[in-house]
């Protein structure tokens, strides 16, 4: 399989209880390379009221590299906090100039710190890691990448211990991020709580047990309406707000000077909000199948060597799924962590409103990836402790 056409020729797969199967997936190539981000000191800084900052930052590396690729198709997951994608050699040196402006962007107008690394696959195998990736087809239009193998994971560590860096830009230098956007009101929770979940095998060795308990945590949500989906089937609600105009504002696009104009963020907030109020159509733009679409193309749940997922849970549902949890902890067959909230935050990546290829990435409104990665993390290190 060339290189180039690795993500793009990978059969997808369309029933997410398929995540833990082993034929969904296919080794990269491997002289590909994984990018990987994310926000230093997260959790300060939603505790300070950034939450949506921290989630445009998250996901404006994906934008970033989706603009410097001209769109073509490649592998990535967005981790609230920071995101993960990959891509083949000859788009390296471009990725590493995205990820360095980037950073920078968010450094100099978001005010946080975003680290970034490039790590080679050849590299994660060689320390006993692999990296498969599979494609999960929300729509006919939207596929999201699923990473399995455990390189994804270590490559996350190696970064945050400083290695594989890929240092900011100056100040000045800015990335393309056009279609990057925060328009939509906070999810709020129709059936109880928005419940934001991480769960990781404890050790490789409980690799085939710990795909049991993801299938146990997937069938209990399968008794929910459409599977705990946290987005009304109608689609989220349009949101006119000051902090949502000013953080698009902020998001440079690929005109001189990679600067985008207040006037023509307010400009395009004042058209949506009039388009989905009266619900009417215009120059090929459906404001209502457009919110339906929004839904469907929402990544409320994903693998990225562990399950991931922003669900709308009843108090029984909640319960349930924690007490699997809290069992196979104890059967050391998982670390997790579990946070929940009144509601979800979305972020999105718009090419064109008038196609149905745009992405939707959620979160919990109170940062909830982040949180519950502490939680995650304290486990790892209680286990670590107990081993010694």
């Amino acid at each position: 399989m060339a290189s180039d056409g690795f993500f793009s020729a990978l059969e997808p797969f369309t029933d997410f209880n398929q995540v833990v199967a082993d034929e969904v997936y296919q080794p990269l190539p491997d002289d590909w390379v994984l990018g990987l981000t994310d926000v230093v000191e997260s959790t300060k800084a939603i505790e300070a009221g950034q939450y949506k900052r921290v989630n445009m930052a998250g996901a404006s590396i994906i934008t970033a590299i989706m603009n410097a690729l001209g769109g073509a198709p490649f592998p990535y997951v967005f981790g609230g906090d920071g995101a993960s994608f990959a891509i083949p050699p000859d788009a390296v040196e471009t990725a590493r100039e995205v990820m360095s402006a980037t950073s920078a962007w968010v450094r100099d107008d978001l005010g946080l710190e975003l680290r970034a690394a490039l790590v080679p696959v050849s590299d994660i195998r060689a320390a006993n890691h692999d990296v498969l990736v599979a494609r999960f087809a929300a729509t006919g239009d939207v596929g999201y990448a699923m990473f399995s193998g455990g390189g994804l994971a270590w490559a996350e560590t190696a970064m945050k211990d400083g290695g594989f860096e890929v240092e900011p830009a100056p100040p000045g230098i800015k990335p393309d991020l056009e279609g990057l956007s925060c328009r939509w009101a906070p999810i709020k929770a129709q059936k109880g709580d928005i419940i934001s979940l991480l769960v990781a095998p404890a050790t490789q060795e409980q690799e085939k047990a710990f795909k049991k308990i993801v299938l146990k945590l997937l069938a209990i949500i399968s008794n929910t309406s459409r599977d705990a989906h946290p987005v009304p089937q109608s689609g989220p609600t349009f949101s006119w707000t000051p902090w949502g105009i000013a953080l698009e504002a902020m998001t440079p696009e690929n005109v001189p000077p990679l600067k985008k104009p207040k006037w023509k963020v307010l400009f395009i907030h004042m058209l949506a909000w009039a388009l989905f109020k009266t619900k009417w159509k215009i120059a090929g733009f459906d404001p209502e199948h457009y919110r339906q679409t929004v839904a469907l193309n929402s990544d409320f749940r994903k693998f990225d060597d562990g399950l991931r997922m922003t669900i709308d849970c009843d108090r029984k549902t909640a319960n349930m799924i924690k007490a699997v949890l809290k069992k196979a902890r104890e059967d050391k067959i998982v670390h997790y962590g579990l946070h929940r909230q009144e509601a979800a935050l979305m972020t999105c990546i718009v090419p064109s409103p008038k196609t149905d290829d745009h992405v939707h990435f959620l979160d919990g409104a109170d940062g909830g990836y982040a949180q519950a990665a502490i939680a995650l993390k304290a486990q790892i290190a209680d286990a670590k402790n107990n081993a010694k």
